[in-house]
């Protein structure tokens, strides 16, 4: 599964049944780190698409606290 956005992470999540809205797109985000690294270290998720869907979740992460910062 190729990893471009956000979207695709929210799938690959969902494949294992995890859906994550807590209503703060940061916490989102970040909670969907640490569900992440869970699925890793259970060995469900490739190592490829661990490392994909993490730089999207960090990079995402950033941007929206810079968005926050200047709000």
């Amino acid at each position: 599964m190729k990893m471009r956005t956000i979207y695709d992470v929210q799938q690959l999540l969902k494949r294992y049944g995890v859906f994550v809205y807590i209503g703060n797109r940061v916490a989102d985000l970040q909670l969907m780190e640490v569900e992440l690294r869970e699925l890793y270290q259970s060995q469900l998720v490739e190592a490829q698409e661990y490392k994909m869907a993490l730089l999207l979740l960090r990079k995402n992460i950033a941007i929206e606290k810079e968005k926050e910062q200047e709000d």
